[in-house]
């Protein structure tokens, strides 16, 4: 029992193998296992070859990561040891000449700093060298250091008179031979490995040239042997197909085997007795149609004569006697033409239409009987050179067409009486239909306004007459589409260069057509303005009303802007007008209003509100804009008046509301603004007053923010910064921009974005500018020869004649070549359109400082600019920088900007760095020149030092 137990689970574990097999074993009859096992064949002879190749690849990158690692670091760190050496003498040569004691201290640390870098150099050196003998040549350098430092202790001492300069020159000799004998073992080492290199990559070459045949010869054997079992059965299921193809419907279809061919081939037979089938079935039908057609056509309504090559009648029905007047008998088929000709006589131009014989048998006419009936006979030519003939009764349609006729003319009457004028237009926008009135009121010639022209073309016509001066025809189709839109449009106002007004109203049909009306509007226009105009002005001074002024504030309000909302009273006006009259009042306030227009500017707005009360607006204004506005205001009305030959002495109060921080709504700012007045008026008449304490707590800070400005420059309060400038080509530090901060003593570190617009206002930028040159040439003066400075001058500073004056003083003062300063300015300073601004750049030029362009881009007249003035550089403001891999405009617009630059001769420098990807993509446009917070923010003189060292790393990967 158990021995059957086991065998029925063996029986059971090995039927999916058997089944799996025979499937297997199936598959592979098939072409698709053929193919499949071919593709194997292939794949694990590719497989294996591309294994070769990797390995062989994965070799070679270890030997060239052995080679760097080993080879090419220790010879950077060579000569880096090369460059340290170099650099502690300078130090020493520096430390030796220095009389400060803090210089001393300084170059003493730097020295000490440099020889703890050359060790480290020579150790990594070491450490990464292939041979014994570098290890020892670098100890050897290390030794020789170390006695040269000796030395120069020596030196240092004073008390050792056994060594001077010439033996430190002696020792320095020996350090320079035992580090040139160490750059030369690992560069020898460095040849070594390469030559091994080269050895290992020639053998995997020749392995890959063997494998590569092998498998060629491999995948040709595969080739042949799938070929053969294939090509042979398709040559023969492909014949048959052909056979079929041409019509041979006998063709035997061979038997096939079990692959695919064998029941591609039994298909093929299938469909051959298909098609057989589908051809009986197709002549059935066509028997079949031609009984029905037989039908139709004598219940047809229309007439039909077919006639023969030899002109005798095929086919007629009885339809088509009826129309002639002639005898079916006629008509029978076999019929000549001939015989017809006697009794088609009556019938007149029907009768020629049928016996005419030409080569034009193609012909359409409409023809009168003599009983009164219209017939259209259309004639057409068949395929064996004979022809149909088709008669329609269409006395119905031909006293239709009478009838819209009559009505057409009393529509032409209408449309050319109307005082509009009319266009219709179809769903392709072609004109169809237009009257007098519309060629009157836009001025068009009649001989080129013509249906069938398109829309466009209308509107070519009329800027050709002068109706839209300025505008092109894509602009007008622009304006006029919503004439066009599926739902039509209300009124359309189209204005004409000489002041007409014309309403255009739009309204489609059920058809897809556009009926598009014109009216001449222009007097109505006129009326409506003026009416308008009188409600909104004044009548006596034509300044605009309390509702007008509402308005004009409203919307100045709604774009957000900031405004001085003025309310003023005329003083002893009311004594005037009982003593003079009220016309002397009313001259008075004419007088009143044009001082007013005088003094205020063009986008401000001055209204009349009433009696002796005027507003005024001032767009885009701060407290100090409307401080000066009121008072040059209360200066000028304290001017006496000439009246009709009374002189008149006034006065005016003032009251001053700002928005948003005194209200965002019209009525409010008013009230505020009228409260204001009344404690104008309060205090003494003849002054102003802003609304609210806080504003009057803001303008008490800001002047002690004046305040302090004055005081800090004297304290000493002031300080720079600097930021440096990096070379994109070579990773060095090229220079620094100088930036300057202001530490006050309560308030901290102050930016100078929150003080400099205030020098600026106080005229405190001249000295605060002659100060800043002067210190950061005396600071650039201690730095390397290479490195040069920026400094940022204002536009106020060109208002000062002494500018260039300044830059000589500050040059001659800290003997810092002219050539390392570099001065930024904005398109501010140019905006001045002063050719005395022109002259100063000129004349600092001159002394070969370069000038440089800063913020470029982001104003409004940049690439004017460089062509008034031969700019050394231009700096690409952060604003395009900070977007770099957000928007791709600004990648095109530094583009721009760098190939501009290259163009015109001029560096290019983009600041706001912080990324790398920044920095990448900067690189790739060519730009020349880096800063940002990428390599370093701003940092105080005594910090550059430490700066450059962290730069170092950078600048040795880049």
């Amino acid at each position: 029992m158990m021995r059957g137990r086991i065998a029925r689970l063996i029986v059971r574990l090995g039927s999916p193998w058997r089944q799996g097999a025979s499937r297997a074993a199936a598959l592979c009859v098939t072409i698709r296992g053929r193919i499949l096992v071919a593709f194997l064949i292939m794949s694990v002879i590719t497989a294996a070859l591309g294994a070769y190749a990797t390995m062989g690849v994965r070799n070679a990158g270890l030997l060239v990561d052995k080679t760097f690692d080993e080879s090419l670091m220790s010879i950077n760190y060579a000569r880096a040891a090369a460059t340290d050496f170099a650099a502690m003498r300078a130090a020493f040569a520096r430390r030796w000449i220095a009389t400060d004691t803090d210089m001393r201290a300084a170059l003493d640390d730097e020295f000490d700093k440099l020889g703890t870098s050359l060790t480290e150099d020579l150790a990594i050196a070491a450490q990464r060298s292939q041979s014994v003998r570098a290890t020892r040549a670098a100890e050897s350098v290390k030794r020789a250091v170390d006695a040269w430092k000796g030395i120069c202790e020596r030196l240092l001492d004073g008390t050792k008179l056994d060594v001077n300069w010439a033996t430190l020159d002696q020792y320095t000799v020996k350090v320079d031979d035992q580090i040139d004998l160490l750059v030369n073992y690992t560069a020898g080492d460095g040849f070594l490995y390469r030559q091994s290199a080269r050895a290992a990559v020639a053998h995997d070459i020749q392995l890959n040239v063997v494998g590569i045949a092998l498998a060629l010869l491999l995948s040709a054997l595969v080739a042949w042997a799938l070929a053969r079992r294939i090509v042979g059965p398709v040559a023969v299921a492909s014949n048959v197909a052909e056979r079929i193809a041409a019509g041979k419907l006998d063709v035997a279809v061979p038997k096939g085997s079990a692959d695919e061919l064998g029941a591609l081939l039994t298909a093929m037979g299938v469909m051959r007795d298909n098609i057989k089938a589908m051809m009986d079935r197709e002549v059935a039908q066509r028997r079949s149609a031609q009984a029905r057609l037989a039908d139709a056509l004598e219940n047809s309504q229309e007439g039909v004569v077919v006639v023969d090559a030899n002109d005798g009648i095929v086919l007629a029905n009885a339809q088509a006697a009826d129309f002639l007047g002639v005898s079916p008998s006629l008509l029978k088929p076999g019929t000549p033409l001939m015989r017809l000709q006697p009794a088609l006589q009556a019938t007149g131009d029907a009768g020629r239409v049928l016996m005419a014989r030409h080569d034009n048998l193609s012909a359409t006419t409409e023809v009168s009987m003599p009983d009164g009936r219209w017939l259209r006979i259309s004639r057409s030519p068949t395929r064996d050179q004979g022809f149909i003939v088709l008669c329609s009764d269409i006395s119905r349609l031909k006293a239709q067409e009478s009838s819209l006729r009559e009505t057409n003319l009393l529509l032409d009457a209408a449309l050319e009486n109307m005082t509009q004028g009319l266009c219709l237009y179809d769903a392709q926008n072609r004109l169809e239909v237009f009257n007098r009135r519309y060629l009157e009121i836009f001025g068009l010639p009649p001989d080129r306004i013509k249906p069938g022209i398109t829309f466009k073309e209308v509107l070519e016509i009329g800027i050709a007459c002068n109706n839209h001066p300025d505008k092109t025809v894509d602009q007008l189709l622009v304006e006029r589409a919503p004439l066009f839109s599926e739902s039509g449009v209300g009124p359309h106002m189209i204005e004409f260069g000489d002041g007409r007004v014309v309403s255009c109203l739009s309204s489609p049909t059920s058809d897809g057509r556009m009926v598009v009306t014109y009216e001449d509007v222009t007097e109505r226009r006129q009326a409506e303005a003026k009416i308008m105009h009188m409600a909104r002005h004044d009548a006596l001074t034509n300044l605009p009303n309390r509702v007008l002024f509402r308005d004009k504030m409203e919307q100045a309000l709604d774009r957000g802007e900031k405004l001085a909302v003025m309310f003023l009273d005329l003083d002893r006006f009311k004594s005037v007008n009982d003593s003079l009259g009220h016309p002397v009042g009313d001259a008075l306030l004419c007088a009143v209003t044009e001082r007013l227009q005088r003094v205020v500017r063009g986008i401000d707005t001055v209204a009349r509100l009433g009696g002796d009360e005027f507003a005024i607006v001032q767009s885009s204004a701060r407290p100090t804009d409307a401080s000066e506005l009121a008072a040059e205001l209360i200066e000028t009305f304290s001017e006496p008046f000439e009246v009709r030959g009374h002189q008149v002495i006034i006065g005016t109060s003032i009251g001053i509301a700002m928005a948003p921080a005194d209200g965002s709504e019209p009525d409010q700012l008013l009230r505020n603004a009228d409260m204001a007045l009344y404690r104008a008026k309060a205090e003494g008449r003849g002054t102003y007053h802003f609304f609210q304490p806080e504003m009057d707590a803001q303008m008490q800070e800001r002047r002690r923010l004046e305040l302090d400005l004055r005081k800090a420059l004297i304290a000493n309060e002031f300080e720079l910064h600097y930021q440096p400038i990096i070379q994109i080509a070579s990773g060095e530090v090229g220079g620094f921009e100088a930036l300057i901060r202001w530490n006050h003593p309560e308030r901290g570190v102050v930016m100078p974005g929150a003080f400099i617009p205030v020098a600026e206002e106080i005229g405190l930028i001249v000295p605060l500018g002659e100060w800043v040159l002067r210190k950061a040439c005396m600071d650039a003066a201690a730095w390397p020869g290479k490195l040069s400075v920026a400094v940022n001058l204002s536009a106020a500073q060109f208002r000062n004649p002494m500018l260039a004056l300044s830059v000589v003083s500050a040059l001659g003062q800290s003997g810092l070549s002219a050539s390392r300063l570099e001065l930024e300015i904005t398109e501010t300073v140019l905006l001045q359109d002063d050719r005395a601004v022109l002259d100063t750049l000129h004349q600092i030029r001159d002394l070969g400082v370069r000038i440089c362009m800063d913020d470029f881009g982001t104003g409004y007249s940049s690439l004017s600019y460089l062509r008034s003035f031969p700019f050394d550089k231009i700096k690409i403001d952060r604003s395009f920088v900070s977007e770099l891999g957000k928007e791709n405009d600004c990648v095109a617009i530094i583009r721009a900007v760098t190939r501009l630059g290259s163009s015109l001769g001029m560096t290019t420098t983009a600041e706001g760095v912080e990324t790398e990807q920044q920095l990448e993509i900067l690189r790739a446009e060519g730009c020349v020149q880096v800063q940002g917070y990428l390599f370093s923010r701003p940092r105080p003189l005594k910090e550059i030092p430490s700066m450059l060292r962290e730069l170092r790393p950078r600048i040795r990967a880049a």
